[in-house]
């Protein structure tokens, strides 16, 4: 039997960028209901190239085929934080990645998640790295950090955004339980919420393994 795995995190009140609130109970009103306010990147999301591309694609226009279909898993642990992962750190799979792969980078990242160091601390996608997985025409990036760049550094954040996705490259960040994956290919399914001339949106990202 197919294996699914939940690489999703919950969203929740304490998460930044959430806010839940109760809108509607079935003791006053007859029906639970809640009123659910996201930032568009908070989470488990994708990014949309006009999130860092002025005239880029929304998340609305998202090509579903890419969101859907076989993704390596890339397993970089351990990793220490702070590191800025090149080329190099992919090890013997990086002579076969090619035109049109999903690659998820396993880093163990999610375990920070509610800490300081989550955010602040985490490891990197190179510009060396980017540069090439564009070269390389991949057609998926995904991480478990909150972003592929260093939050704090305007300059890197940039640049390495552009680079991917202004080299086509679909970016989903926030993923969870990379670890619970036992196979080197999954088949993957990560859709973002279709939010019209959205910059980014959550998704829900799913590893199926068979």
């Amino acid at each position: 039997m197919p294996r699914i795995i939940d690489l999703t995190l919950t969203l929740q009140p304490d998460m930044r960028g959430v806010e839940i609130q109760q809108a509607r109970t079935i003791e006053v009103e007859g029906w639970n209901a809640k009123r659910i306010e996201l930032y568009s990147h908070c989470g488990t999301h994708m990014d949309a190239p006009r999130h860092f591309i002025a005239d880029g694609s929304t998340i609305d226009t998202v090509d579903l085929t890419v969101c859907i279909g076989p993704a390596r898993v890339i397993d970089l642990t351990p990793i220490e934080p702070r590191t800025s992962i090149a080329v190099d750190h992919l090890g013997p799979i990086a002579d076969v990645i090619g035109p049109g792969d999903r690659l998820l980078l396993r880093t163990d990242w999610y375990r920070h998640h509610g800490t300081p160091e989550y955010r602040d601390d985490l490891p990197r996608i190179s510009i060396e790295l980017a540069d090439w997985l564009v070269d390389r025409g991949i057609a998926l990036l995904g991480v478990e950090p909150p972003s592929v760049a260093d939050v704090n550094d305007r300059d890197e954040l940039v640049r390495i955004h552009q680079s991917l996705l202004g080299g086509g490259i679909v970016i989903v960040e926030g993923l969870a339980h990379l670890d619970e994956i036992q196979s080197a290919t999954v088949d993957l399914t990560v859709l973002p919420l279709k939010v019209l001339d959205g910059d980014g949106a959550p998704a829900r990202a799913v590893a199926i393994e068979k």
